[in-house]
C-alpha cells in the first residue's frame, strides 16, 4: 500500500469491530434552530477519512454525515508517524501547522491538512507572505489552539476576519495584543458592555488582550485566519472558512463524548456556519445566538442577551461550579457569585 492510501488505522487504535453505519433517515432536520438530534454515542468517533475495512479493502471516500466508525483513539497523535506520509512539497507546506498547532488539535485536523483545498491555501499564503504583509504574525496564526487545547475548551464564540491593523491580530476572534498601539475595537467595547449588564460587578478594562479568557476555556475562533494588512476581508473566500467549519465540527464531535459545550455565534455569518454543521446533540450542548455586537446591530438585542451569565449557568449546571468562566480582566475585580461558585466547588464554603 502506498503512504498515500494510508489509513488512519496507522495513526489510532482501531475497537474490535469497525462498523458503517447508514445515517438515521428518521431523525428530524432543522432549519436555522439546528434541533438535529445527534445518534453519536460516547464510543463513536465521526472521522474523515478514506474508509478501510477489517480486511484491508480500501471503500474509498466515505460521506462524514453518512458512517460511523468505531475507533479508540492512543492518549498520544504521533507526529512523526503521520510526517512519513507525506510529500516533500506537502511537508513544506504544512510546516507551520506541524509546529505550531497544539497535538491534542492536531490529532482530530490532521486529515484535513492534505486536502486539496488546504493545500492550495497553503500555496496562495506562501505568496502573500513573500508580497504583503499578513496578520496575524505566522506564529499567531494557530495560537488559539496553544492557549485554549482540545480537552479544556468549554465555550466556543466565532469571530469573522482578523483584524488588519498592526498589534492587532494575534489569533484570538475579538482580541487585540496590544490595544496602546492600535485603536480600541468598537465590537469588543460592546462585549465589555454585555459583560457589566450581566454582572454589575464587572469592571470594563482597558486592555482588549483576552487571553486569559481563551486560557479559561474560552475558544476565540476567527472564521478567517489571515488578512492583508489595512485590506480587510482580503483573504475571504481562499479556504480558511472551509477549514475552521471543519474545526467546529471536530469540535462538535469531540464534545459529544465529553461534557458538552457552549456555542456562541453573534450574526448571521456565524449562525448559518453553526446551523449548516450537520447533526448535532443540542441536548447535551447549548447554542446561544444573537445580533452581532458591531455598532450597527449590538443595539437590537445583543445588550438584552444575557449571553455571559447563560455560559455560566450552563457551565454549573453540566461541568461543575469550578468550570465556570471568570470573565473579569483587571487584575483584582472579582464578580462575587463566582468567586463564590469556585470556592465553593474546592469546599472551601458552604455557598449552594
Amino acid at each position: 500500500m502506498t503512504t498515500s492510501k494510508r489509513s488512519i488505522t496507522d495513526f489510532f487504535t482501531v475497537s474490535k469491530k469497525q462498523k458503517i453505519k447508514s445515517a438515521d433517515s428518521n431523525e428530524p432536520s432543522s432549519e436555522t434552530d439546528a434541533t438535529e438530534k445527534s445518534t453519536t454515542t460516547t464510543d463513536k468517533v465521526v472521522m474523515k477519512s478514506r474508509y478501510v475495512d477489517t480486511e484491508g479493502k480500501d471503500k474509498g471516500n466515505v460521506n462524514v454525515d453518512d458512517i460511523q466508525i468505531d475507533v479508540e483513539y492512543k492518549e498520544e497523535f504521533d507526529v512523526e508517524t503521520f510526517k512519513k506520509t507525506l510529500t516533500p512539497e506537502e511537508l513544506e507546506l504544512l510546516e507551520l501547522e506541524l509546529t505550531t498547532i497544539d497535538p491534542t488539535w492536531l490529532k482530530i485536523l490532521h486529515t484535513e491538512l492534505r486536502k486539496p483545498y488546504f493545500l492550495q491555501l497553503k500555496k496562495f499564503l506562501k505568496q502573500e507572505f513573500k508580497s504583503q504583509t499578513i496578520f496575524p504574525p505566522r506564529e499567531d496564526i494557530y495560537s488559539w489552539t496553544r492557549l485554549t487545547p482540545l480537552p479544556n475548551v468549554k465555550v466556543l464564540i466565532l469571530g469573522q476576519d482578523p483584524y488588519h491593523n498592526i498589534n492587532q491580530a494575534h489569533g484570538l476572534a475579538f482580541s487585540v495584543k496590544d490595544i496602546s498601539a492600535a485603536k480600541f475595537p468598537p465590537s469588543l467595547r460592546n462585549i465589555y458592555k454585555g459583560l457589566a449588564i450581566d454582572y454589575p460587578e464587572f469592571e470594563i478594562p482597558k486592555s482588549a488582550n483576552l487571553t486569559k479568557w481563551a486560557n479559561e476555556g474560552v475558544l476565540l475562533l476567527n472564521t478567517s485566519l489571515t488578512v492583508r494588512a489595512h485590506n480587510a476581508n482580503s483573504h475571504a473566500g481562499k479556504g480558511w472558512e472551509v477549514f475552521t467549519k471543519a474545526v467546529v465540527k471536530s469540535l462538535m464531535e469531540y464534545s459529544q463524548r465529553e461534557k458538552g459545550i457552549v456555542v456562541v455565534s453573534w450574526g448571521m455569518p456565524a449562525q448559518k456556519l453553526i446551523a449548516n454543521l450537520g447533526r448535532v446533540d443540542w441536548d447535551k450542548n447549548l447554542w446561544l445566538k444573537s445580533v452581532h455586537p458591531s455598532p450597527l446591530s449590538a443595539r437590537r438585542g445583543f445588550f438584552e442577551a444575557g449571553h455571559f451569565k447563560s455560559i455560566n449557568k450552563w457551565l454549573r449546571e453540566n461541568w461543575s461550579k469550578q468550570d465556570v468562566i471568570d470573565w473579569c480582566l483587571v487584575e483584582g475585580n472579582e464578580i462575587k457569585s463566582i468567586k463564590e461558585d469556585r470556592r465553593s466547588q474546592l469546599g472551601l464554603n458552604d455557598v449552594s
